[in-house]
């Protein structure tokens, strides 16, 4: 469990409905958050009557939404600046180069998909997959829709999980935790094998078309043979 939750749900219960607008706005222009253990804790409230837990959803998905916006818009005019200065040794410890590498990787492969995914299932890639769209100048029409199908569900499954398990919505976060590594890990793994299988057939077509091409030379350079010796035999004196 994050340190910062207990900070966060004492604000929430301090001062209401805003805070929690803030910090998911914050946390979805790709400052790492704990937005997802936050909503098990406000679920929970609401399921103590404290909330209103359509309220909380509202505001889940419209600040998720705008911060999302946001980091497109910087990804659009900044992205490839920004991405190369993040890339660079000295800011590595910040934003791990192998994290950049996943999230272009991911974002080439499946576009509007991946922006989909990343906003519930491997919500950790998601602020970088906002720079990405930006910076590769993706529609933002299609941003936005697959950004907003995805929201809906990133703040939902949490919000109803701590409403379910009011009681004991800390264990199900840690499992959520869990489940959210395991299943990153489990995306890279099919992907690195994707990759491995894809590169194994490139090369094996290669060779194949090697060998083809070898036996046409040599049918060719044989047909040569034969015409030659033919002509030779015409050319001799009976």
């Amino acid at each position: 469990m994050s340190s910062l939750i207990p900070l966060f749900l004492s604000w929430l219960q301090q001062f209401g409905y805003p805070v929690l607008w803030v910090i998911i706005f914050i946390a979805a222009m790709g400052i790492p958050l704990p937005v997802s253990l936050l909503l098990l804790g406000a679920g929970a409230f609401a399921a103590q009557g404290d909330f209103n837990i359509y309220i909380f959803a509202i505001i889940a998905v419209t600040a998720s939404t705008s911060g999302d916006s946001v980091g497109y818009l910087i990804g659009w005019r900044w992205g490839s600046i920004l991405l190369t200065h993040l890339e660079h040794p000295i800011h590595r410890k910040i934003i791990p180069q192998q994290r950049i590498m996943q999230a272009r990787d991911y974002f080439n492969r499946y576009g509007g998909w991946a922006v989909f995914l990343t906003r519930f299932l491997v919500s950790g890639l998601g602020g970088l997959t906002n720079l990405l769209a930006g910076s590769d100048r993706y529609p933002y029409r299609k941003f936005f829709v697959y950004d907003l199908l995805g929201e809906i569900l990133g703040a939902s499954i949490p919000l109803a999980l701590g409403y379910i398990f009011s009681a004991s919505w800390e264990p199900i976060g840690d499992v959520l935790g869990a489940f959210s590594g395991f299943l990153l890990a489990f995306l890279i793994s099919i992907v690195l094998i994707y990759q491995f299988i894809k590169t194994a057939r490139r090369i094996r077509t290669n060779r194949l078309n090697k060998l083809l091409k070898k036996d046409e030379l040599l049918e060719k350079s044989s047909a040569n043979v034969t015409g030659n010796s033919k002509r030779v035999s015409g050319d001799l004196p009976l």
